[in-house]
């Protein structure tokens, strides 16, 4: 199992999972009270809970995400709380039971969002509160709780074995940077109203020509030597992806394009033996992500067109509305 954070769960998908969590352990709690239950602060107690987690996970599903992906730790951390303590204060050890059996949902979160360390500190933290309220409350058998969490872990270990294998299928396996599949996803994820975000286009030049004197080998070696001094160079939050064949692609969300063009000047000096051509663009307002891409494609043709080896910024998007009322005197590149 890998240390780092599945590819696949972006902050998109890690809000929508979370907050149908939310919403059905919530559901859960509120019918595990609504019948045949005697009226009582232990009743209210867990209704109280039960709406309180319908509502957060309302509240993830229309802005979770917006959310940056380090604070996802918080609401899952808070649903291991909110589960102990519906375990805890439950009207009987047969609903007791059925609340610590929720637990499952925060293991699938924690495995399925956060690098191997932190996903087995939640997972283990949240199995041994939800243990300690069933131990306190006296009812309920030290043998049932510890089926409930062995149950947990084979769950969570099972969702941690299929989110693995399906990371595998965005990363390309002779580079190991992202794949144009993985790249289309992060592109999908980054492109929103408002955000700062360039992307690179970068192909090697004359890269037939190693392939036909020194054979396949060479140039699948050329190409792992250039995805690793690349990766070596990114700011954090990058992403750097193998776009095909001799392709590479770049996303720098919150970088402008003028910082974006020396960011890339600096990768083609670190494979200075190696030609390199690329075209950059920035996100213009009300662009879409396939816009960005052309506009980068652009500026890369227009750099081989030049001469190769170099790299050129693709003229600033403008926002349409902006150009109508202007005249429409800037030119999208």
């Amino acid at each position: 199992m890998s240390g780092r954070a599945p590819e696949v769960a972006t902050s998109r998908v890690m809000a929508d999972t979370l907050a149908l969590f939310y919403v059905l352990g919530g559901a859960c709690g509120l019918l595990g009270v609504a019948g045949g239950v005697p009226d009582g602060p232990r009743r209210w107690a867990v209704a109280g809970l039960g709406a309180t987690a319908v509502l957060s996970g309302l509240a993830l599903a229309r802005w979770g995400a917006r959310i940056p992906r380090p604070f996802f730790h918080v609401p899952v951390a808070a649903a291991t709380v909110l589960i102990a303590l519906a375990a805890f204060l439950a009207p009987g050890d047969v609903a007791a039971v059925v609340f610590a059996a929720i637990i499952t949902f925060v293991g699938v979160d924690a495995v399925f969002f956060f690098p191997l360390r932190w996903a087995v500190a939640h997972l283990v933290g949240a199995e041994l509160l939800v243990l300690l309220a069933l131990l306190l409350r006296g009812d309920v058998r030290p043998t049932t709780a510890a089926a409930v969490l062995v149950a947990v872990t084979t769950v969570g270990l099972v969702t941690r074995r299929l989110v693995a294998e399906a990371s595998r299928a965005t990363v390309d396996p002779l580079t190991w940077l992202v794949n144009r599949r993985g790249f289309d996803e992060a592109l999908r994820e980054l492109v929103r109203p408002g955000a700062v975000l360039s992307a690179a286009l970068l192909d090697l030049d004359h890269f037939k020509q190693v392939n036909d004197t020194g054979g396949h080998a060479a140039g699948d070696e050329l190409l792992r030597r250039v995805a690793q001094a690349w990766r070596a160079d990114l700011p954090p939050g990058a992403v750097l992806a193998r776009h095909g064949g001799d392709e590479f692609a770049l996303l720098l969300p919150g970088w402008a394009g003028p910082r974006a063009l020396a960011l890339v000047d600096r990768l083609r000096a670190a494979t200075a033996g190696v030609g390199t051509s690329c075209g950059v663009a920035q996100l213009g307002p009300r662009e879409s992500g396939a816009q960005l891409m052309r506009r980068a494609d652009r500026a890369l043709y227009a750099a081989k067109e030049a001469g190769r080896g170099r790299a050129e910024l693709a003229v600033q998007a403008v926002d349409p509305r902006t150009a109508r009322r202007d005249g429409g005197g800037a030119r999208v590149g």
